[in-house]
């Protein structure tokens, strides 16, 4: 994953708006996942009720405070989804894959029905099925290990230092994108990550066969990930913009 060649594609701002409009699918999913955990593992219902772990309440809770409600650098609050699609605006992305997607759900469409849209990436499509497939699923074990493992920190050091660049390229236009850079994969690598992998080890506990569900879970959603990566590298020679490198 690390080492993918999409990492060799992205070194122009065309390419870096194509991954974008893909990539902000998978940024989507994974406040659903979230919140799917916070339902379970939290009560959010009323009457309230004492949470069954209250260890995995707070992880959950304290995750749950940042990614939907963080600074959003401009003196108020924002969810890391938000901050993605300002930035997506900000350098002239085209958000109306996601727009539209998140209007038909609003307007009660099925999310099966929603990913069915034109607008939506083929590559963005299969990533949310595998995603609320493991959702619908119920396996608190398992949607544990996807939120855990199949991370934003992802993204490599490299695509920060494109990112660097291309915005003083740009003259700025992406300022925002930095400020998400910093928070979301900040965050995950320095409080989310490590509450998240306690977590799992507190619903797994030393159940091996839990353990083999969270592995083949994590196994899979690195695989999901790397076709949605697959896929926008493939968007990129459907649209010209492949420099044909080979990355080693």
């Amino acid at each position: 994953m690390l080492n993918h060649r999409i990492y060799d594609e992205i070194d122009r701002m065309d390419a870096l708006r194509l991954f974008m409009e893909h990539h902000v699918f998978a940024v989507w999913d994974f406040m659903s996942l979230l919140k799917v955990l916070q339902r379970r593992l939290c009560c959010v219902e009323v009457p309230w009720l004492v949470p069954a772990a209250p260890q995995a309440c707070r992880f959950i809770n304290e995750i749950v405070l940042a990614e939907e409600s963080d600074d959003d650098g401009r003196g108020g609050f924002a969810s890391h989804f938000e901050l993605y699609h300002r930035s997506m605006k900000q350098c002239n992305a085209n958000t109306a894959g996601i727009d539209e997607f998140l209007n038909d759900l609003r307007r009660g469409v099925p999310l099966p029905t929603a990913l069915t849209s034109p607008t939506v990436p083929s590559s963005a499509r299969h990533f949310v099925q595998a995603t609320f497939t493991l959702i619908d699923s119920g396996n608190l074990c398992a949607i544990a290990s996807a939120f855990t493992y199949g991370r934003e920190d992802l993204l490599p050091d490299v695509f920060q230092r494109i990112v660097d660049r291309l915005n003083v390229e740009a003259g700025g236009q992406l300022k925002d994108f930095q400020y998400y850079l910093e928070r979301h994969i900040g965050l995950d690598g320095d409080e989310h990550g490590p509450m998240a992998t306690r977590l799992v080890q507190s619903l797994c506990g030393s159940d091996e066969s839990l353990w083999k569900v969270a592995e083949e879970t994590a196994v899979n959603c690195l695989i999901a990930r790397h076709k949605l990566w697959d896929g926008i590298y493939e968007a990129f020679g459907r649209q010209g913009m492949s420099s044909g490198k080979v990355s080693i």
